[in-house]
């Protein structure tokens, strides 16, 4: 949608054509159920909120602790996938704390073991498109948001690094798909340089993508079906790939 009036804005009628066509996902099913997945079978539809940070984001001790105060404190389901902060981003991805307990605050996981798990490397897709899913904090990735979007997941956005600043303003402030933690993010998770946020502003934020009747979450589940709507047969996305066909036929040079 939004690249639809990106496209068709007057001020762009010399550029070549575009052809605007997904949302391209990557969601094979690989047959495999894993404690994790079996675990999210178990809760209540849109009752657990999931925290994954992509391939390269992790977090120092300091915020980790503020996030598990924030989980502790919202009461609600969650599954978290944590990474700690590599020392050198540039050169080493980031890995799994040693000893959980050693980084948590004393007697979290005892105290939220009924409705939350802690786990390392998360299949992102997977989990996202478990019912019991109901709210996504996220350093909006482009893949990431788009599968959120696909399967009608509301976003918390806590963008680390390059576009991704851009992608959640776009997202809350343009969109309305997603609650903002921070409306203004600085520093940079490739520059060493990550701002702290408090359990309060985290807490806040998962409160609020969680509510059952909000506005974002009835947004979201509007554009889920525009999405799957493009793909389908005499959808956006079919029609401009056919486009972007016949307009290379017709220029081929024979």
């Amino acid at each position: 949608m939004a690249f639809n009036h990106f496209v068709k804005n007057e001020f762009l009628t010399l550029l070549p054509q575009a052809y605007p066509v997904g949302p391209i996902l990557h969601l094979e099913d690989n047959g495999k159920q894993s404690e994790t997945l079996q675990w999210l079978d178990e809760q209540p539809a849109r009752s657990v909120v999931f925290l994954c940070f992509g391939s390269m984001g992790g977090f120092s001790e300091e915020q980790t602790r503020e996030t598990a105060v924030a989980l502790d404190r919202s009461g609600h389901r969650f599954l978290w996938s944590l990474r700690r902060a590599s020392p050198n981003i540039m050169t080493e991805p980031p890995g799994d704390f040693g000893n959980l307990e050693d980084v948590l605050p004393e007697g979290f996981l005892d105290r939220t073991s009924g409705r939350g798990k802690v786990i390392g490397w998360a299949p992102q897709a997977a989990v996202l498109a478990k019912p019991a899913i109901g709210g996504f904090v996220t350093h909006c990735g482009w893949n990431s948001m788009l599968e959120s979007l696909w399967f009608g997941v509301p976003m918390v956005t806590w963008p680390l690094y390059a576009e991704q600043k851009i992608n959640a303003f776009a997202m809350v402030e343009e969109l309305g798909l997603a609650v903002e933690i921070r409306r203004y993010f600085r520093g940079d998770l490739m520059a060493g340089e990550m701002e702290m946020l408090t359990a309060e502003d985290v807490e806040r934020a998962i409160r609020r993508v969680m509510e059952e009747d909000s506005d974002v979450r009835y947004r979201v589940k509007e554009m889920a079906g525009k999405c799957h709507a493009a793909l389908m047969d005499g959808g956006s996305s079919k029609t401009a790939l056919a486009k972007f066909i016949q307009d290379v036929i017709e220029n081929l040079v024979v």
